[in-house]
């Protein structure tokens, strides 16, 4: 079976969900989160807020990624695997991007933006 398995994900959204809510996440590229998350209407000093929100929202079944998982290349996050989900979202009106990933206890903000393109894998 190839991983992620629907389990594991599951798994992973839990996580974040717990790390959000301790306020245990970093933004990898605060600049370009900033200005994607203007463009959906949200203020980077709620992204927390908005991340719990959209982190109840996901599924396993909005598991966008690849199998096995891409690993960053970024140095903050090198060899992480990350996680990109797509769904249209209750909460922002529109479909949207998220890919994160979990390093220790912290929880990576990599992506979140409208889906720009059924095909684009980030």
């Amino acid at each position: 079976m190839d991983r992620p398995s629907h389990k594991e994900i599951n798994r992973k959204i839990k996580q974040a969900k717990e790390a959000v809510s301790e306020n245990q996440f970093s933004i990898l590229n605060p600049v370009i989160i900033a200005a994607d998350a203007f463009e959906l209407g949200v203020n980077l000093q709620n992204i927390s807020y908005i991340l719990i929100d959209l982190l109840e929202e996901v599924t396993p079944n909005h598991y966008a990624g690849r199998y096995p998982p891409q690993q960053s290349y970024e140095h903050d996050i090198e060899g992480y695997e990350l996680l990109a989900f797509r769904w249209l979202s209750k909460k922002l009106g529109c479909r949207v991007y998220l890919k994160f990933t979990i390093k220790g206890n912290r929880v990576w903000l990599v992506s979140l933006h409208e889906d720009r393109k059924e095909d684009e894998r980030e």
